[in-house]
């Protein structure tokens, strides 16, 4: 049972959750707000005198090889001399995947020569994925750490952990602070303990599916209390709390105990350690109330985490729900390639190609260690379904082994990999044409495995936890929940060994910096120059989608465009490439006006097109002298609702040196999503009404330059078509900060911080 509270509620020591109409007695609501774990951890990590708009300064950051050398650039062209704080570069995207040439091997000598060059941490290639290694060695109680990825969120260890875009790291090896307004904190209150057979991935996605379409938590902070904490391991509760990134929450933290405290222990941290507790009558904006015991094993269908079923009813209703997956499928690949599910179904039972289990969510100790014990003695058949295993880290491998697990996973004829998160982003595993695959993965957006349906090739994932995708492997491909079986025990103690990291990992922080220089590879590339805002802008839509949602991997694909990951001009090239492939040669189109413009050269002769636009513009009130000198001209995205899922700054930098100015939706999917088009120059536009402009169409937006530091509840634009008179429109942005309005004038963080360094000289 899953129940969302309408409204507040307090938390009593005595009677656990109250229901805010509920209460009998008198409580200071605003007082109330600061009993939380939450308010214990923000307050004390923020450097603004105003306790509702923070300006936080974290502990540590990290990134992994997918985001740190544009980080890097960025922040050495700001004038970083060295990191101020610890910073953990891993190197656990795309280090397995044949990608061509040299280039995964020069991203990591770059990253390894940062961190001697700037007093950074190292971690090498198939140590450990990036949440793994931060929670075994960095996440300790009380602390905040940031992260280029999503996914970073060590709540389960007592730390409120953010994912963002680079830019906001930057910010932070800059000394500047991560800017927000207090946020609303959710209550996700346990109770009982998971079945056997139940593992953390079931409980996730049943909290996913019922927060997500309603963004019930939505740029909240979750916090995990209630007397079912303790039911479960840290291991347990770390990936539980990896997945909530996929409710579109900030952040997540949970109550410590003293499983917390033997887990840090056991890391040789125990200084790490502090209770962490709500005091009583805390007060929290909404309750998300989960009996532990009542989770079944569920099933994440195609194409999102939140289209989740309870396995059981699935198999009831095969063909019905299947059915809608494909129909789901033909609008994604846009009738380029073909996904058929219903001829999977085999005496009433779905027959998937692919088991996996990898990476921060599924490749935990505790869920490996489950699916081994499962396995032993069986098979995983000699057809098509193959499964696949990632340790999340090499102390994990290193554990396993120990206990005879990986022998047990091996003699299945499963195969072992080293740490790696490919099978979550695209790179590696990625299944047979019309394959479906079953994955404890924190993802199944469209070709998030890796297939490419511009090409004819499509194939998909279904997200399922460690235990039932053991089941479904000892069936030989058929569909299978744990709950079918009894053989589920507790798993043999885990024995950290730290030795990889003593061995491998460059502890640069303590060194301190050296007078190494930075090693370059020949795809390294710096980013391009980006004009500053004009005056008045005139948008040219380049993109237009009505897709409920749209994801970062449709704004700029993953898996085998990694290989461009340094070089902001070639990964260009991908841009909207699954959903909108002639979205780059229009934007290069825009782009190649707008730098006409720059030079001085007469548009008017290259593009009449243009002489009538401005001919036009001068007819509207107050517009009489417009000249296109003083008119920036660039690309601009419309999407129903863009940005969730990755942190990726790519998703937005891409179409930044592309020439975009803006993205107009009715809502930004995530916030970090939205600080990424911020950093990047772009305006974060919104607008109500449903949009009558169409691609190719032209956007004016007057004095918008001066309307940043003004109202923004309601910017006048005009759209100006070929076949229809001039349309007045109003849009809006929600609030932006003084440092965000002047990153937009400048035309990007880059540029504002090259004009910082040079006001401070």
């Amino acid at each position: 049972m899953i129940k969302l509270h309408e409204h507040g509620v307090y938390l009593s020591h005595e009677n656990g959750i109250v229901a805010e109409k509920s209460c009998s007695f008198p409580v200071d609501k605003e007082s109330a707000r600061k009993g939380t774990i939450s308010w214990s951890i923000l307050s004390s990590h923020s450097r603004s005198a105003d306790e509702r708009k923070l300006k936080i300064q974290f502990d540590s950051i990290t990134s992994h090889d997918l985001t740190f050398v544009g980080i890097i650039q960025t922040a050495k062209a700001s004038g970083m001399t060295r990191f101020p704080l610890p910073y953990v570069l891993t190197n656990c995207h795309n280090s397995l995947c044949a990608v061509g040439g040299t280039i995964n091997s020069d991203d990591h000598i770059f990253g390894l020569t940062s961190a001697q060059k700037y007093g950074g941490i190292y971690v090498p290639p198939h140590i450990s994925v990036i949440h793994q290694y931060m929670r075994e060695m960095m996440a300790g109680c009380g602390q905040m750490i940031l992260g280029s990825d999503s996914h970073t969120r060590y709540g389960a260890l007592g730390t409120m952990a953010v994912g963002e875009g680079g830019g906001e790291l930057v910010k932070q090896l800059l000394g500047s602070t991560w800017d927000i307004d207090y946020p609303e904190v959710v209550a996700v209150y346990l109770t009982g303990k998971p079945a056997a057979g139940v593992g953390p991935h079931d409980i996730a996605l049943a909290i996913v599916g019922a927060v997500f379409k309603s963004g019930y938590v939505k740029n909240k902070v979750m916090e995990f209390i209630g007397p079912g904490v303790s039911s479960m391991s840290t291991d347990f509760r770390n990936s539980i709390d990896v997945m909530t990134t996929e409710t579109t929450c900030l952040s997540s933290i949970w109550q410590t105990d003293e499983e917390t405290h033997s887990f840090l222990r056991l890391h040789g941290r125990e200084k790490d350690y502090r209770a962490l507790a709500a005091k009583d009558m805390a007060y929290y904006d909404g309750c998300v109330e989960v009996d532990l015991s009542t989770i079944k094993p569920m099933i994440a269908l195609p194409f999102h985490p939140a289209n989740v079923y309870e396995i059981a009813t699935l198999n009831e209703n095969l063909a019905d729900i299947l059915r809608e997956v494909e129909v789901e499928s033909e609008k994604i690949s846009l009738g380029r390639a073909k996904l058929s599910l219903l001829d999977k179904i085999e005496n009433g039972k779905l027959r998937v190609q692919q088991g996996i289990i990898a990476g921060c969510a599924g490749g935990n100790y505790v869920n490996v260690a489950q699916a081994a014990q499962a396995l032993k003695h069986h098979a995983c058949g000699d057809n098509i379904f193959s499964l696949s295993v990632y340790p999340s880290s090499q102390p994990v491998l290193m554990a396993l082994n120990k206990k005879g697990l990986i022998n047990d996973l091996m003699s299945t004829g499963a195969i072992v990999r080293t740490a790696f998160c490919g099978p979550c982003f695209g790179a590696g595993d990625t299944p047979m044409h019309n394959g479906l695959s079953i994955r404890h993965t924190t993802r199944n957006f469209p070709n998030r495995e890796g297939s490419k349906p511009g090409n004819g090739q499509m194939s998909a994932v279904a997200l399922m936890d460690a235990r039932s995708i053991a089941a479904t492997a000892i069936n030989g491909g058929l569909l299978t929940s744990a709950a079918e079986l009894d053989c589920w025990q507790d798993v043999p103690d885990y024995e950290f060994d730290v030795s990889p990291y003593q061995s491998r990992v460059y502890q640069g922080f303590v060194k301190g910096v050296t007078q190494q220089p930075l090693i370059y590879g020949p795809n390294i590339k710096d980013w391009p120059e980006m004009n500053a805002l004009t005056e008045n802008i005139l948008l040219v839509v380049a993109a237009k989608i009505m897709d409920p949602v749209t994801t970062t991997d449709e704004l700029i694909p993953s898996g085998e465009t990694s290989s461009f990951r340094s070089n902001p001009l070639g990964l260009a090239e991908f841009t909207l490439s699954r959903r909108d492939p002639e979205y780059v040669g229009r934007s290069k189109a825009i782009a190649a006006m707008e730098q006409q413009r720059v030079n001085g050269e007469d548009l008017y002769r290259g593009y009449p097109q243009l002489e009538n636009i401005f001919s036009r513009l001068r007819l509207l009130p107050g517009q009489e002298h417009i000249t296109v000198e003083q008119t920036e001209i660039g690309s601009m995205v419309y999407a129903v609702k863009p940005g969730d899922g990755s942190a990726r700054e790519q998703a937005a930098s891409c179409q930044r040196v592309l020439g975009g100015l803006a993205n107009i939706c009715q809502e930004y999917a995530t916030k970090r999503y939205r600080s990424n088009v911020i950093n990047w120059g772009m305006l974060p536009l919104q607008m109500k009404q449903i949009p009558d402009f169409e691609v190719g169409d032209f956007i004016y937006i007057p004095a918008i330059k001066s309307a940043l530091a003004g109202d923004l509840n309601d910017i006048t634009a005009f759209v100006l078509s070929d076949k229809k008179p001039i349309q007045q429109i109003s849009l809006y942005m929600e609030t932006l900060t003084a440092t965000e309005q002047e990153i937009i004038k400048a035309g990007g963080l880059i540029n504002y911080n090259k004009n910082q360094l040079t006001n401070r000289h």
